[in-house]
């Protein structure tokens, strides 16, 4: 494949601690004077995300609070301390890229309604090998 940039996206089954992990890779080595097309600048675009959000200490600290129990933002607030406005944009960023997600509503006793998230990876590793970042999602 000669595009500029490629992402693979694919399920390894090598071993039963690798079930259901997916990799992300993405090739930024291409040719030069090359315009890339919208296709590959949306492929590009959601592994810089994942990169970007991962790389925010606190949207992380969100994030894996999440796996084994879903938690409300005032959960989040108390737990880890961090501004609600930036909670409500931390879910916000990592709803986007798919990393999390509401898992159902509850109602608190006063009436007040309260989605709670849940993260929707176990884990992450990144590797960068040259200038190819290889992204790795454990599902949860």
């Amino acid at each position: 494949m000669n595009s500029l940039i490629t992402m693979n996206t694919h399920r390894k089954n090598h071993s039963e601690s690798d079930k259901g992990r997916q990799e992300i890779h993405v090739d930024l080595q291409g040719k030069e004077g090359k315009k890339l097309t919208t296709f590959q600048l949306q492929k590009y675009n959601v592994s810089q995300k994942i990169l970007k959000v991962l790389s925010d200490t606190q949207a992380r600290a969100i994030l894996f609070s999440t796996v084994k129990d879903g938690k409300t933002t005032i959960d989040l607030f108390d737990e880890h301390r961090i501004p609600l406005s930036s909670i409500y944009k931390k879910i916000s960023n990592l709803e986007k890229v798919g990393l999390l997600k509401v898992e159902n509503h509850i109602i608190s006793e006063n009436g007040k309604k309260f989605k709670v998230y849940r993260s929707k990876i176990s884990g992450a590793d990144i590797t960068i090998r040259s200038l190819e970042p290889v992204i790795t999602l454990s599902p949860n």
